[in-house]
């Protein structure tokens, strides 16, 4: 009896663990918008600075990181955020106007940390009333179940091996 209220809670944990998922993607993707429109407004700046001074973007690294200590530190900080910008305008584009199950499908594109941490710091877990959220909830109650039902499938198995024994 104890086995079967634990993994019914297991199960409604899962559900309601996972039916956030449609809104928490959602706000992610504002969030990594955000991030690229900001992210793009440097990088076009630094481009026309680099064609101003007649460089190539590589070249104006190179010519940025010679510089000194400094310059050196900074042609890497700008190279990071140019490649960061490359990546999430492309992980943007992948996700933008797909459903949630396709953003769950892309799961891998929603790795960027300081987005995740800042979206996780704004949302506001509630109840979804979509059908999106109902499969969802529907799908972290089985796997809820499932998981919990199994460990405890696995623990009474132990348990009853050493007795026997």
């Amino acid at each position: 009896m104890l086995s079967k209220v634990i993994t019914l809670v297991g199960g409604v944990a899962g559900a309601a663990s996972f039916s956030q998922f449609p809104e928490f993607s959602q706000q992610y993707i504002q969030r990594m918008g955000g991030a690229v429109d900001e992210l793009s407004r440097f990088v076009a700046e630094f481009d026309a600075d680099a064609t101003e001074l007649g460089l190539s973007r590589e070249a104006a690294l190179v010519d940025l990181a010679a510089g000194g200590d400094m310059g050196r530190a900074r042609a890497e900080t700008v190279a990071g955020t140019i490649t960061r910008q490359a990546r999430l305008e492309a992980d943007l584009r992948a996700l933008e106007g797909a459903g949630p199950f396709t953003r769950a499908y892309e799961m891998r594109r929603f790795s960027d940390s300081e987005i995740a941490t800042r979206a996780w710091e704004a949302y506001k877990p509630a109840v979804p009333l979509s059908f999106e959220g109902g499969m969802f909830a529907g799908a972290g109650f089985l796997g809820g179940v499932g998981l919990i039902g199994g460990l405890m499938g696995l623990l009474r198995r132990i348990f009853r091996r050493r007795v026997s024994v």
